[in-house]
C-alpha cells in the first residue's frame, strides 16, 4: 500500500493550518466579538436607563421636598408637574389622597419620561401643622 507524499510528511516542511481550520477560528472569535457587543449594548442601555431613574427621582424629591419646606396643606386631587434635571425635561404629577385621619394626606409623586413611561413613584405623608 502506498502513500503519496504530503507536505506534512516531508521532514522540516512548513506546517501551517488548513484553510478549513482558519475559516473555523474566524468564525470562533467573530461569535465572540458579536457577544461581547451585544452585552456591551446592554450595559450602555441599562447605564443610560440608571441615570435617567436617578433625575426622576431627584425631580420627584424636590416637588414632595417643597410641598413640605412651603408648609402647605395639598388638596386631594392630582396636579401636573415639569421639572429639568441635568438638560433632560421629565413630566411628573402630584397625586394626592385622602387617609382615614383628615389630619393627613397621602402624595405621590409620579415622574416620567418623555415617552410618559412611568420612571420612578415616590410616596410621603404629609401632615396639617
Amino acid at each position: 500500500m502506498t502513500r503519496s507524499a504530503s507536505f506534512r510528511d516531508i521532514p522540516g516542511g512548513d506546517h501551517g493550518f488548513t484553510l478549513l481550520e482558519v475559516l473555523v477560528a474566524v468564525a470562533i472569535v467573530a461569535t465572540a466579538l458579536a457577544a461581547g457587543s451585544r452585552a456591551a449594548s446592554t450595559v450602555v442601555d441599562a447605564s443610560a436607563r440608571l441615570s435617567n431613574v436617578v433625575l426622576a427621582q431627584w425631580c420627584a424629591d424636590n416637588q414632595l421636598t417643597d410641598l413640605r419646606l412651603t408648609h402647605t396643606f395639598p388638596n386631594v386631587g392630582t396636579e401636573p408637574f415639569t421639572c429639568n434635571q441635568a438638560g433632560l425635561s421629565f413630566k411628573g404629577t402630584l397625586k394626592t389622597q385622602a387617609t382615614p385621619n383628615p389630619g393627613f394626606r397621602r402624595v405621590d409623586a409620579i415622574v416620567s419620561d418623555g415617552d410618559n413611561h412611568a420612571l420612578v413613584t415616590i410616596s410621603t405623608v404629609i401632615g396639617n401643622l
